[in-house]
């Protein structure tokens, strides 16, 4: 269930998706019986479509879980790329190994078990696109670090940057509520990049450099 949009706005967008594979609808099933946090095929597609329009060949993503977002970005790389897959929970990456193998993908993904951060900051270079989607009060540390490493015309995509409008209410301030505040408003006011918000789900930051 959408935490932003009414309910049958969301399903109405959720139906005009295009049918899922059987790994990825089994990952779905999974996700809603065990609680897995996934974005979900609407935000699987867009990370798919923003892959393809950059021509992504090098992708980091920063919390992983079973690997779903993973399969998508992966699907969409140029020949010869890859996807950098991070979780700090040995079993979340083994299940997502499995996955990877039955959809064909195990090849383009390098599998780092950890911190999502430590992970990152062993692997040199730019990216074409970084999606982040680790624990939520370490999102400006993500910034910080991220931020710089996307190259001039890649996407750098954000998770649950609305968390459940949670960000909108100024009652609210809690630490990870709080912390996404403050990573919304480095991205946006960075000059460095044109960042729109949008209300899929939990809220995604699409922030594009344009220098």
């Amino acid at each position: 269930m959408s935490r932003i949009t009414a309910d049958s706005v969301d399903a109405y967008i959720k139906s005009l998706a295009p049918p899922r594979d059987a790994v990825l609808a089994e990952m779905e099933a999974l996700a809603e019986k065990e609680r897995i946090p996934i974005v979900g095929p609407v935000v699987g597609l867009l990370l798919f479509q923003m892959a393809c329009l950059v021509g992504a060949v090098r992708i980091f993503e920063l919390g992983s879980a079973i690997g779903y977002s993973t399969i998508w970005l992966a699907r969409a790389l140029r020949p010869g790329g890859k996807v950098y897959y991070t979780d700090g929970d040995p079993r979340n990456a083994a299940r997502a190994r499995a996955f990877f193998e039955r959809a064909g993908v195990l090849d383009r993904i390098e599998i780092l078990v950890g911190d999502a951060l430590a992970s990152f900051d062993g692997v040199t270079g730019e990216f074409d696109l970084i999606f982040n989607d680790v624990d939520k009060d370490g999102y400006p540390d993500v910034y910080r670090k991220a931020a710089s490493r996307v190259r001039v015309g890649g996407v750098f995509i954000t998770d649950n940057v609305l968390w459940s409008a949670k960000v909108a209410d100024p009652g609210v301030n809690d630490p990870e509520t709080v912390a996404i505040r403050s990573f919304n408003r480095m991205l946006s006011e960075d000059q460095r990049f044109q960042t729109t918000i949008l209300p899929l789900r939990d809220g995604i930051a699409l922030a594009l450099r344009m220098r």
